[in-house]
């Protein structure tokens, strides 16, 4: 049994080595796929990968970053811990065409440009990187991911000779802008992306690093150029429509987080009003209002400092989503108050203060979503810290 397991060993390990030797011949190419956005949110920025064809070798294959496993061991607790294990996978592009197809999602090839010494190099780097040694690789998504995996081997084969253009670009967004440029602005998705997210997703994006999304590989390559005998030629040599497809959207939910806010910030004031007027206080409204926001805070505070997540530190969502009131809530539901409880909500109300300072300096945008939910705490804070 073991010499079998022996002769299997060298003869994958000579298979790979033969495959490696593997010249591309006259007639390949090397392209880039994109492909439209699906209906989930992790399908919603569309995917990027890199076809190579060669017809005279019956090759014809896609390199695909973007691969997961969620049976893997610890997939879920190494997800929220921030340590996204990716993985290239390789095998044949009729398979990858078909799930689109199955899924009614848009693809687009655009055929690079390149010499087939260059193109040579691209085969072998990826057929390199395809090793089960070399497959693997911590995913980020804005700064490592399927990609900008794609402008960094173009890049790294290329070098100098590849300019990428900025033509047609709106300038100075930032991570975030881009990323809510893809997503409605009134999904969970989105609420839930903008909550767990901290400031440095709101730095202005060179853009270079706007091919974090598959759109900007897309235009980015469609307008770049590539020196040839130090003459500028366009660095795609011809785009094909694969499967034409409408783009598909975000569906927004009947239930959407504005609305749910809306109702109850519309509860919440009509409850302060009448617990004005009659000099009274709701305790369980600001049970709840303080044990959500606290819980969420909670969340925040864990993303912050217990993650490796690249962005979700500096995340000023902690103004409203107040850790502390997951201690301070159950001391409202008591007769007697503290006497400390006056400032606290005047200390609260100084921190909804600060939120749109940094929302028109731009040093963090909010969920738009939530603004019904910040009014109603505001009122409610400023009516606490008189009534107690």
């Amino acid at each position: 049994m073991r010499k079998s397991y022996l002769l299997l060993f060298f003869l994958f390990t000579f298979l790979q080595s033969l495959n490696a030797q593997v010249n591309l011949s006259v007639y390949s190419e090397i392209s880039i796929i994109t492909a439209g956005p699906g209906t989930e949110l992790y399908e919603a920025f569309g995917h990027s990968a890199i076809r190579i064809k060669d017809p005279v070798l019956n090759l014809d294959l896609i390199y695909n970053y973007g691969m997961f496993d969620f049976n893997a061991p610890n997939f879920y607790s190494n997800f929220t811990k921030g340590k996204l294990l990716y993985s290239l996978g390789r095998y044949k592009f009729e398979y990858f065409l078909r799930s689109y197809k199955r899924d009614k999602r848009w693809v687009k090839q655009q055929v690079l440009n390149l010499t087939q010494q260059e193109r040579q190099k691209f085969f072998m780097y990826l057929e390199n990187n395809a090793l089960p040694e070399n497959a693997n690789y911590f995913y980020d998504p804005y700064f490592n991911n399927c990609a900008t995996k794609l402008r960094d081997i173009t890049t790294s084969i290329l070098g100098d000779k590849v300019v990428f253009s900025d033509t047609n670009l709106t300038k100075n967004l930032s991570f975030r802008q881009l990323m809510d440029k893809e997503i409605p602005w009134n999904t969970w998705g989105s609420f839930g992306i903008n909550l767990a997210l901290g400031s440095k997703l709101d730095t202005k994006a060179d853009f270079k690093q706007y091919m974090y999304l598959p759109d900007y590989v897309y235009s980015i390559f469609k307008n770049s150029k590539l020196y040839i005998k130090n003459q500028p030629e366009n660095l795609i040599k011809r785009e094909d429509v694969l499967l034409n497809f409408k783009e598909q959207k975000q569906e927004i939910s009947t239930f959407n987080p504005f609305l749910i806010f809306g109702i109850i910030s519309i509860i919440g004031l009509f409850l302060t009003y009448l617990d004005f007027k009659n000099n009274k206080r709701t305790k369980w409204l600001d049970f709840i209002l303080l044990f959500s926001t606290g819980l969420i805070g909670l969340l925040v505070v864990f993303l912050w400092f217990f993650t490796n997540h690249s962005t979700t530190p500096n995340n000023y969502n902690f103004l409203w989503a107040f850790a502390p009131n997951l201690f301070v809530c159950f001391l409202m539901l008591k007769k007697s108050s503290k006497k400390w409880l006056k400032q606290y909500f005047q200390f609260l109300l100084i921190l909804q203060l600060i939120i749109p300072i940094l929302w028109i300096l731009e040093i963090q945008l909010f969920p738009l979503s939530a603004i019904p939910l910040f009014i109603l705490l505001f009122i409610r804070y400023l009516f606490l810290s008189k009534k107690m």
